[in-house]
């Protein structure tokens, strides 16, 4: 939420409070207590108390409440330690109030006042303090929920962006043509072999234009998309080694953000030379233990200039999109060297990632 509107927000609390005590005095004068026709010394001195005993404590009360409590032990479920930290501020903020009160009135409320008369006016304080307080958490904790839900809107805004750069990135006319080519000379040669080629490439398309549209898909279907696109790589080398592929570990029960690795995978094929000879090579490896995901891609490599550059989609877009995907949870290693370069990425998947909870 902007500052604009919370300070908004807060101006709008108060006016209206302020606005229930006027009507509050309203109806004591129609009760019959002289109140607006008392002499302006006396009226200011109504003003003052009424200052003290509803002001002073309430301002005291709810912004400890909302700037320190919320965030200290209410968003962190403390809720023991949120009661007792309560109290405690309750009491302060009608002491406040008691002492502002005291200073007001020149010293008449004090230790020789009567005791009921200061538990009295301490229990108002205190009552009047709880209600601004617990109003302080629902404001607190409705601007906070705004702000998730906007923050789950860039998300899933930057996620469409991004999923509809890696579909202009990998139906680009190179990887077509190249691709369709391939098939067409191995339909003289194999037509089966070409036939199942076909609907990997068939499968692919229909992977990234009908389901990475969701926030998360079947980690499963992710590497399955993963292992058609490196087969349909291998048909442009005849190095039958070019290419080793392993992903170990039970991947059926998680969810992922979708077309999360294939950047770095697909910069691994346009940047490993040579493709044609022994020296050529590319190494992937995806394991999932426990929670621990770890994606490992290292590939025979040419220093070129634009090394923070990966085809369709920029290196900061693609840590933009771990960062709002898992935040805290992920990290990235990216390693380029004379002639090797490698990526090293790690998620930890949460609870809210798996399939069973994602219904």
């Amino acid at each position: 939420m902007k500052r604009s509107a919370i300070i908004f927000l807060h101006a709008g609390y108060w006016i209206l409070y302020l606005l229930l005590l006027s009507i509050f005095v309203l109806f004591l004068e129609a009760g019959g207590v002289k109140i607006v026709s008392q002499t302006h010394e006396k009226m200011l001195g109504f003003i003052k108390v009424m200052c003290s005993m509803t002001l002073l404590p309430t301002l005291t009360a709810f912004y400890i409440f909302y700037s320190f409590l919320f965030d200290r032990f209410l968003s962190k479920k403390k809720i023991v330690a949120l009661c007792i930290a309560a109290v405690i501020t309750i009491l302060l903020s009608s002491l406040i109030g008691i002492l502002g009160l005291s200073v007001l009135l020149q010293g008449k409320i004090g230790i020789n006042s009567e005791v009921k008369v200061v538990l009295t006016m301490l229990l108002f304080m205190s009552v009047l303090s709880l209600i601004h307080g617990t109003i302080a958490l629902v404001m607190k904790g409705f601007i906070t929920w705004y702000g998730d839900i906007k923050i789950k809107e860039e998300l899933q805004r930057k996620n469409f962006e991004t999923e509809l750069a890696l579909v202009k990135s990998q139906l680009n006319p190179h990887f077509l043509f190249n691709t369709i080519n391939n098939i067409d000379v191995l339909i003289e040669k194999d037509a089966t072999k070409a036939s199942a080629y076909l609907n990997k490439l068939s499968d692919i398309m229909r992977f990234m234009l009908y389901e990475t549209k969701t926030e998360n898909i079947p980690l499963q279907k992710e590497l399955t998309y993963i292992e058609k696109y490196i087969d349909l790589q291998k048909i442009r080398t005849a190095n039958a080694n070019f290419v080793q592929y392993a992903a170990e570990g039970n991947s059926d029960k998680w969810m992922i953000a979708p077309m999360l690795f294939i950047p770095f995978i697909e910069n691994a094929f346009k940047h490993s030379l040579f493709r044609e000879t022994e020296k050529a090579w590319i190494h992937i490896d995806i394991s999932l233990r426990d929670d621990n995901l770890c994606m490992k891609v290292a590939n025979s490599y040419h220093p070129v200039k634009d090394l923070d550059k990966l085809p369709g989609i920029g290196l900061a877009n693609v840590r933009k999109r771990l960062e709002l995907s898992y935040p805290g949870r992920h990290q990235l290693d990216i390693r380029p060297g004379n002639d090797i370069f490698e990526v090293h990425l790690k998620l930890s998947l949460h609870a809210k990632d798996p399939l069973r909870n994602s219904r």
